[in-house]
């Protein structure tokens, strides 16, 4: 009788079984370098596909090997051009569904319109219909990082991993701010206190809290659609009955809940988009005593004229990841550090694609994180 020696174990990053196809689905060249860097971990090559612009603007998709049978993951990170991005990977998405492959796992690092979450006024859930988009091209599962809402999950219907990037923001501060162990964690609002605590219970560090700023769009919780009173009439309402009036809101002046003076503040969020708010976060630390301004963030969209901004402001650093290109802004704003997130990445796309467990990537990792 002979003994087959059983096969090495394909726990390294760089080995993967037969049946894997990666596709960018950019036309912008700039956006796949986080393509680039994730097929060099896992030790494969690009597949073959075409993704351009007719001259009507309209897009057009052009899978250039098989892909029948197989595991085809799809990356897309989201350009200036956002209703563009969408349409590329909508369409590359319901190209491989009619070519029969096996399945469609769709890794989008930054889920757009993310902020569009909740219903205000007369407005609409974006992301909900955004999800419901991706699952009807035939999207089979979605890879994604930091979900600005992590309840965005309950609007698919296919699995949905939020992996976190907070580990190598954590690892940055550990690693690139002298005598980090001097410094504060600070929530520019309390909506993102949640997000600052965690960072300081894992860090060991103390937490502060800006309250009282302007209340911007995004921070406006306003639920459901505002309509004009009814006219009091017998006919509508009985004269007896009022309806109670909600009293409105009146934020007090800024204040800074806990200790800052002469220590390193480090802001931290999900999303750094209109630099407005940390900038006055920056100025209100300031002018508290504190020492040294860092500001960290999952995903840098850093619009319109962020980097001079930013290059003028009293902020210090800028650390986001890669999950957005932002070479250009970079070359505006030297304060601006990257983040490479693609180890993250490539680990979950070998471990969906060899039917693995996800659990090792969310180790840690609390329902408030």
């Amino acid at each position: 009788m002979f003994c087959v020696a059983p096969p090495e174990s394909e726990a390294k990053m760089n080995i993967t079984k037969g049946g894997l196809v990666l596709f960018s689905a950019n036309s912008n060249s700039s956006c796949m370098e986080l393509s680039k860097k994730i097929a060099e971990r896992l030790g494969v090559e690009m597949g073959k596909v075409q993704v351009y612009q007719e001259p009507d603007r309209e897009t057009r998709v052009q899978i250039q090997e098989s892909v029948r049978g197989k595991d085809v993951f799809i990356i897309q990170t989201v350009s200036k051009d956002v209703n563009t991005t969408i349409m590329e990977l909508l369409i590359m998405v319901y190209a491989c569904k009619t070519s029969c492959a096996k399945s469609i796992i769709g890794v989008v690092p930054y889920f757009p319109y993310s902020k569009q979450c909740k219903m205000r006024k007369r407005g609409s859930i974006v992301s909900k219909l955004l999800a419901s988009m991706m699952c009807k091209a035939g999207l089979t599962h979605l890879i994604t990082m930091d979900l600005h809402q992590k309840e965005i999950q309950g609007f698919f219907n296919i699995p949905v991993d939020n992996l976190r990037a907070s580990p190598f923001l954590l690892q940055y501060i550990q690693e690139e701010i002298p005598d980090y162990r001097n410094a504060v964690i600070v929530a520019k609002s309390p909506a993102s206190a949640k997000r600052a605590q965690s960072f300081a219970e894992r860090l060991r560090l103390g937490i502060a809290v800006i309250h009282g700023e302007a209340q911007d769009a995004e921070s406006d919780l306003v639920d459901g659609r505002h309509s004009p009173p009814m006219v009091r009439s017998a006919a509508a309402i009985h004269p007896s009955l009022e309806i109670p009036m909600l009293i409105p809101k009146e934020k007090p002046p800024i204040t800074v809940v806990g200790d800052v003076g002469g220590r390193t503040a480090v802001i931290v969020d999900d999303i750094i988009d209109d630099v407005d708010s940390f900038l006055a976060a920056a100025e209100t630390l300031k002018e508290r005593g504190a020492y040294k301004i860092f500001v960290m963030a999952t995903h840098g969209l850093l619009s319109s004229d962020a980097p001079r901004l930013i290059e003028e402001s009293a902020i210090d650093e800028v650390v986001v990841t890669n999950t957005i290109p932002h070479e250009i802004q970079k070359l505006q704003c030297p304060k601006i550090k990257t983040v490479d997130i693609s180890m993250i990445l490539s680990e979950a796309i070998r471990r969906i694609h060899n039917g693995e467990s996800m659990s090792y990537l969310f180790r840690n990792i609390g329902l408030d994180d």
